[in-house]
Parts: C-alpha cells; sequence; structure tokens
C-alpha cells in the first residue's frame, strides 16, 4: 500500500444555514479545500459524497454527490455516494485513502454536507429513526423501556435537581402560546406520522408515538443516557465529570471560528441547564446543524511534484470496521476499544504516542466513554481522567481541541471529515490560540448509528505531522 497524504482541508462554519442549500455547503467547502491543497478540481480524479438526510428532508435519495458537485465543474469522474450515519464523513474519507494507497489514483476527494435544521421540528428527530433497524422499530422501541429511569435512578435525579435547580433557560412555556404556533405544531406532527406510516404502516406509527414521536430529543440521547447511568453506577463517575467534560468542549469552541457555539458555558451552568435524558443536559449534547467539510488526499508522488511535504499530513492509519452482536454484561470489548486496537497495530504505535484525539462526542459521556476505548485510561477511570485536567488544549491527552460535536456542531454528514480538518490543522500548527503544543500524533473516531449495543459503524484515523525537511 502506497502511502497517502492530506494536502488541503476545509470546513464551512456549522450552524443554521436557512438561505444555503447542500449544493451551496458542498461549493463552499470544496473550493476551500482546493484552495488549500494549491490545485484545481481537473487534478481530482474521484471524489467520495458523504450525506445522510438529504433524500429523506428533500427527496434527493440517489446521485447526490453527482447532484452536488456537477454545478462546480466536477462530473465525468468516479463519484461514490456515502452513507454511513454519523460515521459518513470518515468513511468518505476511508474509502479516498484506499483509493489512493491501492494506486489506483493520485488524487481523490473526500466531501461531506448536510442540512438538518427544519422548521418542523417532528421531522428532525424521526429521522433519527434511521439510524436503527427500521424494519425491527417497534420491538427496537419496546426494548428502549429498558434505558427508562429505575427508582433509584429518580431517587439520583431527584437529590440532583435539589442540588443543581434548573436556572429556567430553554424551558418550554406552559402558557401564552399562540393558537398560530400550537396549530403548526399539529401540522408539523401529522406530516410527519403521514410521510412514516406511508412507510412503515399506521399500525407501526402509532405505537411509536408513545416512545418516539413524543419525545423533544433523538432516541440516541436516551442509549447514551442509560450508558451513562451504568458507568455511574460501576465506577463512580459523576455529573460533575460529565459536566466539566461539556463545559471545557464549549471553552475549546470559543476558540474556533467555524464552531456551532462560540461562547463559554460554565460548569455551573451545565449542571443547571434543561435535563434532556438524565444525567444529560442540554449542554452536554451535541446541537442540530448544517455544515459541511472535506479533505483531498494525494500520493507521495503528488506531494513531491507539488512541494507541500512542509503542510502534507500523512495518513498513518484508516480503519473502518462495524458493530457486532454480543449481551450486554457479556464482557466484550465494544467496537470502539477493537478498532483503536487494530488502528494502533497499523501505524506502529499506542495510546501514549498520541498527542491528541478527536472523538465522537455526541454527549459529555460519549468523549468519556471513547477516551477509555482509546486508551487513554483505564477502563472506568474516564471521569477522573477529565476531571485531571488531562483532556484540556494544555492537558496531557487534550481531547477534541475544535469543541467537538457538543460544541462545535454535528452536521451528521460533514462531523467526520471536520474532525479531520482540526487535526490537520493542529498538525500543521495552525491551529491558533487552541493550538496544541509539539503535536506530532493525533487519532479520529466517528461512530454511527445504533445496532444492538454499540455503533453500527465506526471509523478510526491516526495523523501524522508534516515532516519538517
Amino acid at each position: 500500500m502506497d502511502d497517502v497524504y492530506i494536502i488541503g482541508v476545509h470546513t464551512t462554519p456549522f450552524g443554521k444555514h436557512l438561505n444555503l442549500g447542500i449544493k451551496d455547503l458542498t461549493a463552499m467547502t470544496v473550493t476551500g479545500g482546493l484552495a488549500d491543497a494549491g490545485i484545481g478540481k481537473e487534478a481530482i480524479q474521484a471524489a467520495w459524497f458523504s450525506n445522510s438526510g438529504w433524500g429523506d428532508q428533500r427527496g434527493q435519495a440517489c446521485i447526490r454527490g453527482q447532484v452536488a458537485l456537477r454545478p462546480m465543474g466536477i462530473d465525468t469522474i468516479p463519484i461514490t455516494n456515502v452513507e454511513n450515519a454519523c460515521a459518513s464523513g470518515s468513511t468518505a474519507l476511508h474509502h479516498a485513502w484506499m483509493g489512493v494507497a491501492s494506486g489506483l489514483y493520485d488524487v481523490a476527494l473526500a466531501v461531506g454536507a448536510e442540512k438538518l435544521y427544519s422548521s418542523n421540528k417532528a421531522a428532525i428527530f424521526a429521522g433519527f429513526l434511521a439510524g436503527i433497524d427500521i424494519e425491527n422499530v417497534i420491538e427496537i422501541s419496546r426494548g428502549l423501556s429498558v434505558f427508562s429511569l429505575d427508582e433509584e435512578d429518580r431517587r439520583i435525579m431527584e437529590a440532583f435537581l435539589r442540588k443543581y435547580p434548573p436556572n429556567g433557560n430553554g424551558k418550554k412555556a406552559k402558557g401564552g402560546r399562540s393558537i398560530k404556533a400550537s396549530v403548526k405544531e399539529i401540522r408539523d406532527q401529522l406530516v410527519v406520522a403521514i410521510s412514516l406510516g406511508e412507510k412503515l404502516g399506521y399500525g407501526t406509527v402509532k405505537e411509536l408515538r408513545k416512545l418516539t414521536m413524543a419525545a423533544d430529543h433523538s432516541p440516541f440521547m436516551d442509549i447514551y443516557s442509560y450508558a451513562a447511568r451504568k458507568h455511574m453506577r460501576k465506577y463512580g463517575t459523576t455529573v460533575e465529570q460529565l459536566a466539566l467534560i461539556a463545559s471545557k468542549n464549549h471553552h475549546n469552541s470559543t476558540l474556533n471560528a467555524n464552531a456551532q457555539y462560540r461562547f463559554e458555558v460554565p460548569m455551573e451552568k451545565v449542571l443547571r441547564d434543561r435535563i434532556v435524558s438524565f444525567p444529560l443536559t442540554r449542554a452536554m449534547c451535541a446541537p442540530i446543524g448544517d455544515g459541511a467539510a472535506c479533505a483531498v488526499v494525494c500520493s507521495r508522488k503528488i506531494v513531491r511534484q507539488l512541494g507541500v511535504s512542509s503542510r502534507a499530513v500523512r495518513i498513518r492509519a484508516s480503519i473502518l470496521g462495524s458493530g457486532k452482536a454480543y449481551g450486554e454484561d457479556s464482557g466484550e470489548p465494544d467496537i470502539g476499544e477493537r478498532l483503536a486496537r487494530r488502528a494502533y497495530e497499523v501505524a506502529g504505535v499506542g495510546p501514549a504516542e498520541m498527542h491528541m484525539a478527536e472523538v465522537h462526542d455526541a454527549t459529555a459521556f460519549g468523549e468519556l466513554h471513547q477516551a477509555e476505548n482509546l486508551g487513554f485510561c483505564p477502563r472506568g477511570e474516564g471521569g477522573r481522567f477529565a476531571e485531571s485536567g488531562a483532556t484540556r488544549l494544555d492537558g496531557s491527552m487534550p481531547i477534541n481541541p475544535s469543541g467537538g460535536l457538543t460544541s462545535r456542531g454535528h452536521p451528521i454528514g460533514a462531523s467526520g471529515l471536520a474532525q479531520i480538518h482540526e487535526l490537520t490543522t493542529q498538525l500543521r500548527r495552525e491551529a491558533g490560540k487552541r493550538q496544541i503544543a509539539k503535536a506530532v500524533l493525533a487519532i479520529a473516531e466517528n461512530g454511527g448509528g445504533a445496532l444492538g449495543n454499540e455503533e453500527a459503524a465506526m471509523c478510526m484515523h491516526i495523523l501524522e505531522a508534516p515532516s519538517k525537511s
């Protein structure tokens, strides 16, 4: 396999882009990525396009990459469409890497774009159902009852609320809603119910409504919160430790011009924010957002031809894997731990040699869990590891210097490539005030979907800083 290098990266600002479509966002990031690489679009020999929701939200279910890239003059070349839930962006990069590593192409593009914002909130959350086994949605929904709070959980939550009474921000108003707003909400729910009813059957939708459609968040938040509560019981992890992780990431994002949230959220404020699914408060959870990101990869030959070795980041490992079925308390290492071991083996390094990481923190607990999976601390000590200050920008193992999904944002098809943008920027020493000192090796973990007890898909990438020669 040939060495593969990242020579161009770009990300749009993440957030609410109501006046921009997928084509606009794609053009913005590809133009930026090509400029960063110092090449023209004619140099791209193949492209992989990542997107999850364009079909469901706007009807563009097929040929998404061809439709998105043709307006900017990228056509005729092989364009492959990638959908792997939240791991779509990193999956696109994996295949672009594979195309170059195999010798089939010299220059390839991985690009991801997503628009999640919608005035119909019911449609947003219903869209997350696509990330599970939809044919077994009723069985899965019934199984979600295991994620409900038991009596001990409720006692812990009540004690938490007494200690940290909500500050009132983000609460739904109990009165004063306009008739127009109420009618719109009912209409939105009916639109979603009819759409799902045609796909799944109206009997299925009726049963689903009790668990899913009545919620104000995706079912994945309940899965994360259940895992967090189990961790708290088994290892003594605290809600305060989760809040510290979230607050750290909100701080990091204030230094990132592309982040969706660019304001500090002190730990106390994280704890007093609205509970989404205990112990997770709103400030601990990734927001809905729009955005795009890309990476241009090439062979060593092209790096030499272009004379860009001082900015070319080497991909030491690119690993893509899928989840497996096993019992909840079987003791099996989960997908994150399994793939991390493979990535370290391929790269010929270990966790102690990493200088930073970008991980899939759809919630603050996600960062804690992946810190353990990546071997940065022993199992069960993720909370204490964060509490020690190790994961801060000036710590021994900075995690999510970009602000992570929790604060940088999470436009699904672009998130994995935004991680690569951050690590590449860091390894080039171009991250400004959030720059990690002496960074040489970095790892990215990006997971997507839920199938059984773990993510359905996941990618790991280990990157190496440019040569000084």
